[in-house]
C-alpha cells in the first residue's frame, strides 16, 4: 500500500480545510492510503484562545519520525511575513536526523498554503516549503498548469505552479472556495499517483 500523509499547521482553519481537500484528492487514487496529522501549536493555549485560535482541529499531533513512513507528504501552512508559519519551520527544523540518514530520499513531496491577500507571499511561502523537500532529496510535485482552475479570471482565486493555495482575507472570513479546494484535491491526486509510480 502507499501512504501519503498531509502534514499541516493551521490558525484559523483555512489550511485544515484545505489539507481535507488535499488529502480527499490523494484518497482517490486506488491503493493508496492518506493520514492527516498536524504539528504541534507553539503559542499557549491561553494567548491562542483570546486569539481565536481553531482549537478543536481533530487531526492528531504527528512526530518528526513518523515522516519515514510514508511514500509521499504533503506539508501545508499559513504564511508569515512571506515565509510558512513558525510552528511548520519548528517541526521541519527538526528533521536533521532523516535528513543524516537519507530516510526522504526518492519520496514525494509537495506543499500548499494561505495568505490573507492575493499579493501576501504565497509563492515565496511554497518554494521556501519546497526547499526544504529538496534538501531532503524528495522528488517535488506542484501544481501544473493542467489544473486549469488556475488560470480563472472570473473569480479572485489563488493557485500556483508551485501548489494550492487559498486567499483568507484580511480579517479572515474567506474561507477557501470551491475553486481552491478543486486545486487542492487535484493536487493531493497528483501526489498520490507520483508516490505510488515511484514506490520501491
Amino acid at each position: 500500500m502507499t501512504r501519503v500523509l498531509v502534514l499541516y499547521h493551521s490558525t484559523y482553519g483555512h489550511v485544515e480545510r484545505m489539507a481535507q481537500a488535499v488529502a480527499d484528492g490523494a484518497r482517490s487514487v486506488e491503493g493508496v492510503e492518506v493520514d492527516i496529522k498536524r504539528v504541534p501549536e507553539l503559542v499557549p493555549e491561553e494567548l491562542a484562545r483570546k486569539s481565536g485560535y481553531k482549537l478543536d482541529q481533530a487531526a492528531p499531533i504527528a512526530t518528526v519520525d513518523q515522516l519515514a513512513d510514508y511514500d509521499g507528504i504533503i506539508v501545508g501552512a499559513g504564511t508569515r511575513y512571506g515565509t510558512a508559519a513558525s510552528q511548520m519551520r519548528n517541526f521541519l527544523d527538526q528533521t536533521g536526523g532523516l535528513w543524516a540518514k537519507g530516510a526522504l530520499v526518492g519520496k514525494v513531496g509537495s506543499a500548499f498554503t494561505s495568505t490573507a491577500t492575493q499579493h501576501g507571499g504565497q509563492e515565496v511561502t511554497l518554494i521556501g516549503l519546497i526547499q526544504t523537500l529538496l534538501h531532503h532529496g524528495m522528488v517535488v510535485a506542484g501544481l501544473p498548469y493542467a489544473w486549469a482552475g488556475q488560470s480563472r479570471m472570473d473569480e479572485i482565486t489563488g493557485g500556483s505552479p508551485y501548489g494550492a493555495t487559498t486567499i483568507t482575507g484580511g480579517d479572515g472570513s474567506r474561507m477557501p472556495s470551491e475553486n481552491e479546494l478543486d486545486g487542492a484535491r487535484w493536487q493531493g491526486r497528483w501526489v498520490a499517483e507520483h508516490a505510488k509510480k515511484l514506490r520501491p
